[in-house]
């Protein structure tokens, strides 16, 4: 595969501009380190690694003096490995706060360790960074997100059908290493050679857990589940294991980036709401690789091919939402009568879309019936309503509420 640009490299760029440390996450190989490479080729940031075992050590036995002998311009790779910097670093920039000094990468939250939220507070800019999204491999950014939010979308636009490549996409994910592999059998043995390495380096620096061989399992059956609501008693029924152990377990995949909740959306003023997440595997090819599905048997399996679909369309969106000018913010929406929209998107108090999504060729109006409840609910807040198929044209069914080619979420111009 050839190096890609990364669309998140505009929002790194003009972070630099004015904040002393640039912090990129995401999960291990979704491209940082590649990211990180390319800003100090065009940025002149030295590079530095505690993946090296030499760098690691010494950053760890004398924090204080490994960071004063730094350059002025810095990228730290996989800076969660030795925590102990980071008091160290903020020293380092209230001496001289200049912006774009250090750029980190990590592969885990490292919002979450305490370390770095007593020290870089104010210091930092977060920048999330995700496998590649679809209209990254196109090398072309797709204006959906925007236009939904508009609700503008053309009747005129005809394209075809994915058909069968709907399911080659979902299973071939977006970690670029895994892509590369073109047979199945030889990307599965990606995934299962990645998630080793995760378990036994960075779940074993995160915490001690008696039962490393337990959370591949419970990854597997976290697949199984993905794009439903999080049901951590069905998770633990497989274990001899408390809930609340198999909660943490779940919580620990979080921070690593292999797992992800997707919040509930809820308001007063409506009522009968389900307060509970939804649970979404990070890509799908990680999923697909867990669940032994290849593109074949997601045309044979129509529910799981539903499942796949949904946590496919939200990580691409999430990922284009990635790098917008205005925040994103991702919830569902369920009702205790069975109402359900499958993803929520939002933009401040005052702007909402709602997405649902159905491998299927065509689209009736009873598909709309909760986005209507919810544009009712909602009133003007409501920007448009989108059922993503895999058709050929954009239809409109009512006011804001649309049908639209699942082939344009990553395609419109």
């Amino acid at each position: 595969m050839q190096l890609l640009e990364r669309f998140a490299m505009k929002r790194v760029e003009e972070a630099l501009e004015d904040t002393p440390v640039v912090l990129l996450h995401g999960p291990r190989q979704c491209g940082k380190t590649t990211l990180a490479r390319m800003i100090a080729s065009r940025t002149g940031h030295a590079y530095i690694t505690f993946d090296d075992e030499v760098q690691r050590e010494a950053a760890k036995q004398d924090p204080t003096g490994f960071a004063v002998n730094l350059s002025e311009r810095v990228i730290i790779d996989e800076v969660q490995r030795v925590p102990e910097i980071f008091l160290p670093l903020k020293t380092e920039i209230d001496r001289n706060r200049v912006p774009g000094r250090f750029v980190l990468t990590g592969s885990t939250n490292i919002l979450l360790l305490p370390q770095l939220s007593e020290s870089l507070a104010g210091r930092m800019e977060v920048l999330r960074l995700f496998p590649l999204s679809q209209d990254e491999l196109l090398q072309k950014p797709s204006t959906f997100i925007e236009r939904a939010f508009r609700a503008d979308f053309s009747s005129t636009v005809t394209v075809e059908r994915l058909a069968t490549e709907l399911g080659d996409r979902i299973v071939a994910g977006g970690f670029p290493a895994a892509m590369q592999r073109t047979s199945y059998h030889r990307r599965t043995a990606w995934y299962r050679d990645y998630l080793d390495t995760i378990v036994q380096r960075d779940v074993r620096e995160l915490a001690r857990i008696g039962s490393l061989d337990a959370l591949p399992r419970l990854l597997r059956l976290a697949a199984g589940q993905t794009a439903r609501l999080v049901n951590i008693a069905e998770l633990a029924g497989a274990f001899q294991l408390t809930r609340p152990t198999i909660r943490d377990y779940v919580t620990l995949l979080e921070r690593i980036f292999l797992l992800e909740h997707l919040p509930p959306w809820y308001t007063k003023r409506m009522s009968r709401l389900i307060k509970t997440p939804k649970l979404h595997v990070s890509d799908t090819g990680l999923a697909a690789a867990l669940l032994g599905a290849t593109g074949e048997t997601l045309v044979r399996d129509r529910p799981l091919l539903g499942q796949l679909l949904e946590t496919f369309v939200f990580q691409e969106l999430r990922r284009q939402a990635s790098w917008q000018d205005a925040p994103v913010e991702f919830s569902h929406f369920r009702t205790k009568d069975g109402a359900e929209v499958d993803i929520i998107m939002e933009r401040g108090n005052s702007e909402l879309v709602c997405i649902e999504m159905k491998a299927a060729y065509s689209v009736a109006a009873r598909d709309f019936r909760a986005m209507k409840k919810l544009q009712t609910g909602v009133g003007e807040r409501f920007s448009a309503g989108v059922i993503l198929y895999d058709g050929e044209q954009v239809a409109a069914f009512g006011e804001k509420l649309f049908a639209v080619p699942l082939r344009l979420l990553w395609e419109m111009q």
